[in-house]
């Protein structure tokens, strides 16, 4: 720094010295100017705490998400790709359900509802997915835009303008002490003053216009809130079309439960002593359920596929529907939950859970 420029500092701190601690008065600013930048500061205060709020509605455990910025910081010094998203809690559960209706097999209608209902809970979990993505895009994003441009612009000219205001009063207050100097360094003075004054009314009028525009943007800021209600009703429409159609299928599942004959068991010792030549009906299923031929086992593949283990009607038209029994070409690995495959010249979203792989993809 210049020695001008250290002298104007040490100007600067002389002026704020005396006005806390020994009273003399600086320029005052008109109070609409004060309203606005009262409002200004509400607004700064408002944005920092919606963005805070906003992520905690959407990423509700603190732990995953303090985490989650753990993993992005490592990844960003590591130079490696982002770490996964937040885990949602109705792909969690629908997780867990899944896995145990196929422990409990397809014989069981408990196991069979229990898959349906951890399928339409993963498809949940994919839209609650977009509703964070949408969320992000349409209302934290441009939040943060305007905290990080033109609140910061504002910032910068309310302290231009408190500096200059600070440099403007100490001239002021030492020209009023050095009256009866010379007329060449009044003189002088008075165009410092008058630059300074230039400089001041700048500032005041930058500073005022763009909290003057910011405070004329309601219509922007009501989008956004708009926005952010409508990707909260988007989800809980197709929510309640999910949970519709489960409802459903689950009373139908109840009904046909309701209907099947109920049967008692019969300790297998006993029936080894009533009927010795007979055959447990039940292990007869399982055997036949679990015996796989010579010639299955030999099937080879050249390239990425997989078998399907149950049937899937897809939803949208990015999914691919299919029958149990049909061999996918895999062409690629989505996330954890989702394969990229073709059946028959039509291409789409499988889920990972209904396919049992043949033939994996190549490490990528």
């Amino acid at each position: 720094m210049s020695v001008s420029g250290i002298r104007k500092q040490f100007h600067k701190a002389s002026q704020l010295f005396n006005e806390r601690l020994i009273g003399a008065e600086g320029t005052k600013l008109d109070e609409d100017f004060l309203t606005m930048e009262k409002k200004v500061a509400v607004i700064q205060r408002l944005v920092l705490e919606l963005m805070s709020r906003t992520s905690d509605y959407l990423q509700p455990n603190p732990a995953y998400r303090a985490k989650m910025s753990m993993l992005a910081t490592l990844s960003r010094m590591g130079g490696q790709e982002k770490s996964g998203g937040y885990p949602q809690p109705e792909g969690m559960l629908g997780d867990c359900m899944v896995h145990y209706s196929k422990q409990l097999g397809p014989s069981s209608a408990f196991g069979g509802a229990l898959s349906e209902v951890g399928v339409a809970l993963k498809q949940m979990s994919c839209f609650r997915e977009g509703l964070d993505i949408c969320v992000k895009q349409n209302f934290i994003d441009p939040l943060h835009c305007l905290h990080d441009n033109e609140l910061r612009e504002i910032g910068y000219h309310l302290r231009k303008l408190e500096g200059r205001r600070l440099d403007l009063d100490y001239r002021i207050r030492r020209r009023r002490r050095e009256e009866q100097d010379e007329a060449e360094r009044r003189r002088k003075r008075e165009e410092e003053d008058t630059v300074a004054w230039e400089k001041f009314t700048t500032s005041k009028d930058l500073a005022e216009r763009s909290m003057f525009t910011l405070l004329q943007n309601d219509v922007q800021q009501i989008t956004q809130l708009s926005s952010l209600i409508g990707s909260f009703l988007e989800f809980h429409r197709h929510s309640l079309q999910i949970l519709a159609e489960l409802q459903c299928r689950l009373q139908t599942r109840l009904t046909a439960a309701s209907n099947q004959p109920r049967r008692h068991f019969q300790s297998k010792r006993a029936q080894s002593i009533t009927e010795p030549t007979t055959k447990n009906p039940v292990y007869e299923e399982l055997s036949i359920k679990t015996h796989t031929s010579p010639e299955e086992n030999e099937v080879t593949f050249d390239q990425p596929c997989c078998r399907a283990l149950y049937s899937f009607q897809s939803h949208t038209e990015r999914e691919l529907g299919f029958k149990e029994g049909d061999i996918i070409i895999l062409t690629n690995r989505i996330d954890s939950n989702w394969y990229e495959g073709m059946l028959g010249g039509q291409s789409g979203y499988l889920p990972v859970s209904y396919v049992d792989v043949l033939v994996p993809l190549p490490l990528q």
